[in-house]
């Protein structure tokens, strides 16, 4: 692959962070602390995902993260929509970052990241979070949640707080049709 998909202007100092983030984690805070000690300039690309049924709106998403790193120089969140290499090209970047948990995390990742190189020739560095939020995934912080479990030790305070009042609703009951 060549480099010349690159952006000319791009700035090799510069990673983005992407993910769905619904919600936010205590491991993509620490995916983000750690990319802060590698990279000068952290984006962290929220977008919607089709295939999933968000418990947060992008907007909150983008709100309880600004409010979760609002102590962390350097990182900047933003929305995006589309592709993500046309996400990073906008943003001038060189580098997507992405978080690995597990093994079983490796295959997608691994396909996502070729795919990516293929596309604009933008390289993933893969970044493990600390052994203590290696099981935390949003999904589970959903569910346990839903159940009325604690999910204190997977989450920022902030985050908890929204999760908490938004748990708190009834569920939707689906239209008639």
């Amino acid at each position: 692959m060549s480099v010349d998909k690159i952006h000319p202007n791009s700035d090799p100092r510069c990673a983005v962070y992407p993910g769905t983030f619904d919600p936010p984690t205590l491991g993509h805070l620490d995916v983000i602390e750690r990319a802060i000690r590698l990279f000068p300039q952290v984006i962290v690309g929220v977008f919607p995902s089709p295939r999933k049924v968000p418990l947060f709106s992008v907007r909150e998403r983008v709100a309880l993260l600004r409010s979760a790193t609002v102590d962390l120089p350097h990182v900047t969140i933003k929305a995006f929509d589309g592709l993500l290499v046309d996400f990073v090209r906008r943003e001038k970047a060189q580098v997507i970052l992405r978080g690995i948990r597990a093994v079983s995390d490796m295959e997608y990742e691994f396909q996502m990241a070729m795919a990516n190189r293929n596309l604009s020739g933008i390289e993933t560095l893969f970044l493990m979070p600390g052994e203590a939020y290696t099981y935390v995934t949003a999904t589970l912080v959903k569910e346990v949640a839903r159940h009325g479990g604690d999910v204190s030790g997977m989450v920022p305070k902030a985050v908890l707080a929204r999760l908490k009042k938004r748990m708190a609703r009834p569920p939707r009951r689906p239209s008639p049709r």
